[in-house]
């Protein structure tokens, strides 16, 4: 049954609304993944979207019926407004809505999880890395990381401790045999964040959503290829898994 849904988020950063904007319309690969925005009102968005508002730096709205890849939802919407904080900073309020047609809880209850994740890997962003050029990799686990205990079974196949709590700093092993030390700047029952001088890297617990494992890198290091990252990560899974 199609039902309508709302996730309101409010949070300040201490960067520029110039850098807000920069990292929701342009920078989206440095915490996300790459997007693309026609910069006008009544513009393409992603997904076969129309930007509903284009006011830099303060106001992007994109909105998309029947979005592609996405078959649970008639409409999605995503508003961002962005406002100067006295004494410097902004303030950010944001506001995913739209229609869901089926499994309502489950993907009201994903989406919301989701959300408070990918803000924090916003707020990430502008915090260390604002304006630097980034390599997005992501790639998701086999079958069997749909399992209920997936997302352990990945973050101890990486090395991190099952102790190893938000702020924690861990060394962890990435494909090809190297283990680097990493910052946890995230980590619940859902997903892991570890954060390295030239990395961020999100573990995604989606086998509690009725989906596979996955992870996503936006690498800052010069030199940074997207393909191999994916092909090795994607090895790195499978092992993990099989």
């Amino acid at each position: 049954m199609s039902k309508e849904f709302e996730i309101v988020r409010e949070f300040e950063v201490d960067a520029s609304p110039e850098q807000v904007w920069e990292a929701i319309t342009t920078g989206t690969g440095g915490w996300l993944w790459p997007m693309e925005y026609e910069p006008r009102t009544g513009g393409a968005a992603p997904f076969g979207g129309t930007v509903a508002a284009w006011d830099p730096p303060r106001r992007l709205t994109g909105r998309v019926e029947s979005p592609e890849g996405a078959p649970r939802q008639t409409l999605n919407q995503l508003d961002h407004v962005i406002e100067p904080r006295e004494g410097g900073g902004s303030w950010v309020r944001y506001v995913h809505s739209g229609i869901f047609v089926d499994d309502w809880d489950n993907q009201y209850d994903g989406a919301s999880k989701h959300t408070d994740f990918y803000l924090h890997t916003l707020r990430q962003y502008l915090q260390h890395f604002a304006g630097r050029s980034s390599v997005f990799a992501s790639v998701d686990g086999p079958a069997a990381s749909h399992a209920a205990d997936a997302l352990e079974v990945a973050s101890r196949g990486l090395g991190l401790p099952d102790e190893a709590a938000e702020g924690a700093t861990v060394r962890f092993d990435v494909p090809g045999g190297a283990r680097v030390d990493a910052v946890v700047d995230y980590r619940n029952a859902y997903f892991i964040g570890l954060r390295t001088d030239t990395a961020m890297y999100r573990l995604f617990g989606r086998n509690h959503f009725g989906g596979p494992v996955g992870i996503s890198v936006h690498d800052f290091a010069p030199g940074a290829d997207a393909k191999l990252t994916e092909g090795a990560w994607q090895n790195r899974l499978n092992s993990l898994f099989s």
